[in-house]
């Protein structure tokens, strides 16, 4: 046998005013075009995610393993076309050559310059080719399902957890179901669908309620054998698009009236509890002086506002000014983007003083945000690769890439300044770059929900900071005009 197996995977958020082209998706990499073959296959290989599932399985099967390409690229706005097309086109050229199954890891939230739904569209131009290959798609927990999405694919399956734990265990659940559907064991037939609510996503979490029941029940009914399996997508709510809301989505074999009772079901326990999706925003001066407040560390400042794993810039400075203006010290800041301020740090060397316009790069025109950078000064402690590799239950295994960094010693905080968006969420942020977090008293870092694989362990205490961002928990602050009204909370 021959399976394609792909990897392209982006969280869209169409306020952003970050560009995705294709070298987003290639970080790190001369030549600016994402891993492919080979090196792809030895790169995800013995990671937690849904590729290195699907090589496991497909290696299991002795099949030949076709890898055409292995992109993830940071939540950020419109992927470009021609990033969208490059990647597309490669799987397709795969596809072409002949294979027997397709096994795609995908987001579900890809928004591109021409289309509203990038993973519907990539699955449609591979029916163009092969109407009847099997095609398994690996999910995120916060994908935006499209009907399209439902029609082209085999079988999906979603996370079920976030901080997102689980991708190669989802990769091996769906992976194995369409290695049932070629040996004709099963015939999967899917049941799902959409409510009109727009979830803040520091209320989806299945770990808590108001998800955690709903997702619960999800499970054991897969467990049981009740369905062969049962997702609950979160929604990404960023999105202006159609195709934002909380779904369900049931794969079943015969019993579809079983499959439709517990998908009501499930969509019902979530429209009773829609007033608990609902994120209530605090002042971020309220909540760093309640952290202030705090008598023992590590104390985690959360700027959910500003996280990059939603599309966020990473550069709004508010938070930082805040807490430094009421007094606070012993923290770590960071990482914050600033290719510009890293180089200045580099030219300067180790050791000498600097003073910097930290931050505030970038105005965020859709929420007519202009940026504001903060003047900081203090000692260039060290200079960085930014690479490291994850440690903690999420992307176990990954190497991740902040580009050139560099810490800024201000005295009362040290700041990890990078060249690269990404979402600190393992411990390796800060210690690759020689802070050590469990020492620190504060840490103040931009993230939302995936903070929490790697620092809830060592947190005494958690402060969410609902600072202004482009991934701001506030959503009446966003001028939607394409979602599916009435929604909720909106309407």
């Amino acid at each position: 046998m021959r399976f394609v197996l792909a990897n392209i995977n982006h969280e869209t958020n169409t306020f952003s005013p970050i560009p995705t082209p294709l070298s987003s998706f290639a970080i790190g990499r001369p030549d600016g075009k994402p891993v492919a073959g080979a090196e792809a296959a030895d790169a995800y290989r013995g990671t937690n995610t849904a590729l290195a599932a699907f090589i496991d399985l497909a290696e299991e099967a002795n099949a030949e393993i076709s890898l055409p390409v292995a992109g993830t690229a940071a939540p950020s706005g419109l992927v470009k076309d021609e990033a969208f097309d490059a990647m597309a086109e490669a799987v397709c050229d795969a596809v072409r050559t002949g294979c027997d199954a397709a096994f795609l890891d995908l987001h579900g939230a890809m928004v591109t310059e021409s289309h509203d739904d990038g993973e519907g569209e990539l699955l449609s131009r591979i029916r163009e080719i092969a109407p009847d290959l099997p095609i398994a798609v690996a999910l995120d927990f916060h994908a935006n399902i499209s009907p399209t999405m439902v029609e082209k694919a085999t079988v999906i399956s979603g996370y079920q957890t976030y901080p997102h734990i689980d991708t190669y265990q989802t990769g091996t659940r769906c992976g194995r179901l369409l290695l049932r559907t070629l040996r004709g064991e099963i015939m999967p037939r899917v049941v799902w669908g959409r409510l009109p609510m727009l979830t803040h996503t520091l209320c989806q979490s299945p770990a808590r309620q108001p998800m955690k029941d709903i997702m619960d029940r999800a499970l054991e009914a897969q467990k049981t054998g009740l369905v062969l399996d049962a997702s609950v997508f979160g929604g990404f709510p960023m999105a202006d698009i159609p195709y934002v809301g909380l779904t369900v989505l049931i794969i079943a074999e015969d019993n579809l009236a079983v499959a439709e009772r517990l998908r009501n079901d499930l969509m019902g326990m979530a429209w009773e509890r829609r007033a608990d999706f609902v994120f209530q925003v605090e002042p971020v001066a309220v909540s760093i002086a309640r952290a202030k407040r705090l008598k023992e560390g590590p104390i985690v400042l959360v700027d959910h506002g500003d996280n990059v794993f939603s599309g966020g810039t990473q550069d709004v400075m508010e938070t930082v000014a805040e807490a430094l203006s009421q007094g606070l010290t012993d923290m770590a800041v960071g990482p914050i983007w600033d290719p510009e301020s890293v180089m200045q740090m580099i030219q300067a060397g180790v050791g000498s003083r600097v003073k910097l316009r930290l931050g505030g790069k970038t105005d965020v025109p859709s929420l007519g945000l202009k940026g504001r950078p903060l003047e900081v000064e203090g000692m260039v402690r060290r200079i960085t690769d930014g690479l490291y590799k994850v440690t903690c239950p999420m992307d176990t295994g990954l190497i991740l890439n902040h580009g050139l960094s560099a810490v800024l010693d201000t005295s009362d905080a040290e700041i990890l300044v990078c060249s690269e968006r990404m979402e600190p969420y393992d411990l390796g942020v800060f210690r690759h770059a020689g802070i050590e977090p469990t020492a620190k008293r504060y840490l103040l870092i931009k993230s939302r929900e995936h903070f929490r694989a790697g620092f809830e362990p060592i947190a005494r205490h958690i402060v969410l900071v609902s600072g202004p961002g482009v991934t701001s928990s506030d959503y009446r602050l966003f001028p939607f005009k394409r979602l599916p009204r009435p929604i909720y909370p909106l309407d």
